[in-house]
């Protein structure tokens, strides 16, 4: 299948890179997005690419390269797990322990260990997901997560408020950097994997850095506008 070669993927996405700090992971978040653009990009040198829903991210998987690192991005309903556990490497929305449990189960089935990033709730929205501070660190107190083996904990996600107030967005980023610092010192301190701060999308990205980020998801930026 021939690619389309004219839509500018390449220039994006190799002036977005070289825009970034080296320590900043790009996630190209392709959701709605075909295929073939997929494959430009992964031709143009990216590897990790991001989905939000699970039978999509299904169909691309078994159609793309399979050294891609997949990263689901979105709200993962328990009984979609074990369509991606046998090959997705991070789940970026973990909100509950619960959630952490079947993750667990279904990796164990896979024989995998899947690497799972804690959702913290920063948004003024009630729409969006996430623990809120003070329930993480009581599910992290109780320690029943130490149980959890084909879980490989990485870190911590979350999205700001959509709001043109960068001030707010910046002060959101920087509770979230500050929580996962005395998330890691008391609970992960011996634990490199336990490393990532994913915040920060097109919109907020450089607000997401300056707050500490090392990790963002970028759509538009990279692939475009949707039609």
């Amino acid at each position: 299948m021939e690619t389309n070669t004219d839509t500018g993927i390449k220039e994006r996405l190799s002036k977005f890179k070289n825009s970034l700090p080296d320590h900043v992971t790009l996630v190209a978040v392709s959701k709605n997005h075909p295929t073939e653009l997929l494959l430009e990009a992964y031709n143009a040198g990216q590897r990790i690419f991001g989905e939000n829903r699970a039978q999509e991210m299904n169909i691309k998987q078994k159609k793309l390269p399979k050294d891609i690192e997949w990263h689901f991005i979105g709200h993962l309903q328990k009984n979609k797990i074990r369509l991606i556990a046998p090959y997705v490497s991070v789940i970026q929305g973990v909100d509950s322990f619960e959630l952490l449990e079947k993750i667990d189960s279904h990796a164990k089935k896979s024989n995998r260990i899947i690497t799972c990033l804690l959702q913290i709730h920063i948004a003024q929205e009630a729409s969006k997901f996430g623990f809120t501070f003070n329930d993480c660190r009581e599910m992290l107190k109780k320690g029943e997560w130490k149980k959890l083996n084909n879980i490989d904990f990485g870190g911590v996600m979350g999205m700001a408020t959509f709001t043109d107030n960068m001030d707010q967005v910046l002060s959101e980023f920087k509770a979230l950097t500050d929580f996962f610092n005395q998330v890691k010192k008391e609970f992960f301190p011996d634990q490199d994997s336990f490393k990532t701060i994913s915040i920060g999308m097109s919109e907020d990205y450089t607000v997401a850095i300056k707050a500490g980020s090392n990790m963002i998801r970028i759509g538009s930026l990279v692939f475009g506008q949707r039609d």
